[in-house]
């Protein structure tokens, strides 16, 4: 009885590795589909917004940390978006380099410029409180030290915080360096892969996370949320959910894009890769007894969903060893010969599955950027790479996670932003 249920186990974990994604695509694909059609469909083009009958001030905060080479261009395109009250809160996180001297220019030649400086590097979670604690207006978005905002983000940002219930709200990052291959691979997973989800999320009823560097939030909702933590690795992903389990609602709003910079190597992208593994794996954790105690009803098929992948990271690195020691002429588990990374037909299943969610998603996003289905080339290699990072990176992640002490307050450092 035992071995029969060991086999049914072992031989279940190929099935697992292939089906989660098979089924989440599908998941993914139907949610897409109605937010496209029942929300985006009836909405005027990204470059007219519709008009309000009042526009609340809004305050853009810019945590930045050695961003010496960014700011101009990301604080001029700040400055030229079209929104009639906003003002722009730049906060020096102790950066290392000139970024103190570049900002406090950038401030004599934009008027709507505040500069805040902290002695010290605390993290970007601590600039944010700086700048929210400061800032003069109940609307707050959040972009990084790279980021262009789009001219007319902040009218569809104010369109959404119209509804009452509002919190929170994420929008639409798109990738601005595409001249190596791993740029290019990015570009297909956020307009075939994140905005899908993204887009699924919200019609589902909850978001796992906003997107960092393009967010926003009500101010009352954040002070009820308890603000960003310092001492978690992905504040995004923190305060999402503690903005959610509030009782606020966190929307999307695939209008609102931002044009940011990626990592373009391969260390760039396992550093920030394992640094969201680890975060997520850190919300896993620390929401583990209030998901239990029912404190969040609305957050268990978000939270399950996320538990689910870690278990099919793992399934996917025991499945790959087991066939790299087959590979040698070593088998770790004779009794199941059918133990393998594709299962006979459903590895041809799974790509055309694939293929389908990218067209549908570059379907979907082409009303934000035009030839997005001259992308395909580089969206089909999307799994290969990224699948097996997120595998590596999850099976370190979680240790990492579950080791680290949760006292001590987090730091930031310079990310990769691509090939100079």
């Amino acid at each position: 009885m035992l071995e029969d249920a060991l086999f049914a186990i072992i031989a279940g974990i190929p099935v697992l590795c292939f089906g989660y994604p098979f089924v989440m695509a599908w998941y993914w694909m139907a949610g897409g589909i109605f937010y496209a059609l029942y929300r985006e469909a009836k909405l005027p083009p990204p470059d007219q917004p519709p008009p309000l009958k009042h526009y609340p001030g809004i305050s853009v905060i810019v945590p930045c940390y050695n961003e010496e080479e960014n700011a101009h261009e990301t604080f001029a395109a700040a400055a030229a978006v079209d929104y009639p009250d906003f003002e722009i809160i730049a906060v020096n996180d102790g950066s290392r380099d000139n970024t103190a001297a570049e900002l406090e220019r950038l401030a004599t030649l934009i008027p709507n410029l505040r500069v805040v400086h902290l002695a010290k590097n605390q993290g970007k979670a601590m600039a944010m409180n700086a700048g929210a604690l400061l800032a003069k207006h109940e609307i707050i978005v959040c972009i990084d030290g790279d980021a262009l905002l789009d001219p007319h983000a902040l009218r569809w940002i104010a369109h959404m915080f119209q509804a009452p219930t509002v919190g929170a709200l994420t929008g639409n990052p798109r990738i601005r360096n595409r001249t190596s291959i791993l740029g290019r691979l990015q570009v297909g997973e956020f307009s075939a892969i994140i905005g899908l989800i993204k887009r699924a999320q919200a019609t589902y009823g909850r978001l796992f996370t906003v997107s960092g560097v393009i967010c926003a939030f009500r101010k009352r909702a954040l002070h009820e949320a308890g603000w960003w933590n310092t001492r978690t690795l992905t504040d995004d992903i923190d305060v999402t959910w503690r903005v959610q389990m509030a009782g606020w609602r966190v929307v999307y709003e695939p209008n609102a894009i931002v044009w940011i910079l990626m990592p373009e190597t391969l260390r760039g992208l396992w550093k920030q890769r394992l640094r969201w593994a680890e975060g997520g794996s850190q919300m896993m954790l620390d929401y583990f007894m209030p998901v239990l105690r029912g404190q969040a009803p609305g957050m268990i098929p978000v939270y399950l969903n996320y538990v689910l992948s870690v278990v099919w990271a793992y399934a996917m690195l025991l499945t790959l060893l087991v066939g790299v020691l087959r590979g040698v002429g070593l088998d770790p588990v004779p009794f199941v010969p059918g133990f393998g990374l594709i299962p006979q037909w459903f590895g041809i299943t799974l790509t055309v599955t694939y293929l389908l969610q990218s067209v549908v998603s570059l379907t979907i996003e082409r009303r934000y950027e035009k030839g997005l289905l001259g992308s395909l080339f580089w969206i089909i290699w999307y799994p290969l790479v990224f699948w097996l990072l997120q595998t590596l990176t999850t099976a370190v992640a979680l240790p990492r996670a579950a080791l680290k002490p949760r006292n001590a307050a987090t730091t930031w450092v310079s990310p990769d932003r691509g090939i100079r």
